[in-house]
């Protein structure tokens, strides 16, 4: 009977880890069933849906380059055009320049990124059950992650038993130890099971409900919108491309003109 305290580590381990699984597939399920019908994604909800609140500046950046109200070198650097923003988007961006009218564009995206407006726009998102609120895609596959190390040692913890010295096929009233320990690896594979049909995938920043709307954008809807999907790697103009896609480490210190 010495592989009975194994036999209660295999159930502590399958237990706490479905259970763990079970309430943070509870929680993304609630998360889905609070979207309101007959949404239709903004461009900058499209952004932060795809790539998050750095996507929302990059759009930003580019529609105001694109308009001439702000213009962006190849070094890097954007220079104020027009100092009047059309929306809070835009004028996070030019109040992340500053009163210079001159910044680089790595400060300024992080600084546009970590404003109101889109701190206001993420939780509108999560609020309409469109974008992941904290700790939900990232709950669920860590639970998942913790049933799959449960299943790996309730294999290990029933090898380990069955091939202890001195047990008997007979033995726990002729039901082999080997039986025992197939109940919690049964539990763990079938919530597993049940997980792969049921949880819907996540990403960092949409819900399976804002990846739906996601997927129903036009696919030739404008620059704009394919920047806003796929990110600065979508904009047309190479110097601008360039230019966005600097490195914070590869920024010159040069100023362009």
């Amino acid at each position: 009977m010495f592989w009975v305290p194994l036999l209660l580590l295999a159930w502590a381990a399958a237990g706490l880890s479905c259970g763990r699984l079970c309430l943070a597939a509870s929680r993304a399920a609630a998360q889905e069933q609070a979207v309101a019908p007959g949404h239709e994604l903004t461009l900058y909800e499209a952004a932060f849906l795809s790539g998050g609140p750095s996507r929302v500046a990059d759009v930003t950046l580019v529609a105001m380059a694109g308009a001439r109200r702000l213009l962006i070198a190849h070094t890097g650097w954007a220079t104020v055009v027009d100092p009047v923003g059309r929306d809070d988007m835009e004028r996070s961006v030019l109040g992340a320049i500053g009163p210079a009218g001159q910044s680089r564009i790595a400060p300024i995206r992080r600084g546009a990124a970590a404003a109101d407006p889109v701190r206001a726009l993420a939780d509108r998102l999560v609020a309409a059950g469109l974008a992941v609120p904290d700790g939900v895609g990232a709950g669920v596959a860590a639970a998942v992650g913790q049933v799959r190390a449960a299943t790996v040692a309730v294999l290990g913890l029933g090898a380990v038993a069955v091939l202890m010295p001195g047990q008997e096929r007979g033995s726990a009233g002729q039901v082999p130890v080997a039986v025992w320990f197939a109940l919690p690896l049964v539990l763990c594979t079938a919530c597993l099971l049940i997980a792969r049909v049921e949880v819907h995938p996540y990403t960092r920043w949409a819900s399976p409900a804002g990846q739906r709307l996601l997927g129903a954008l036009p696919v030739r809807g404008g620059e704009l919108t394919a920047v806003a999907v796929r990110g600065v790697r979508a904009v047309g103009d190479p110097g601008l491309r360039a230019a966005l896609s600097r490195r914070p480490h590869r920024e010159t210190t040069q100023r362009g003109h």
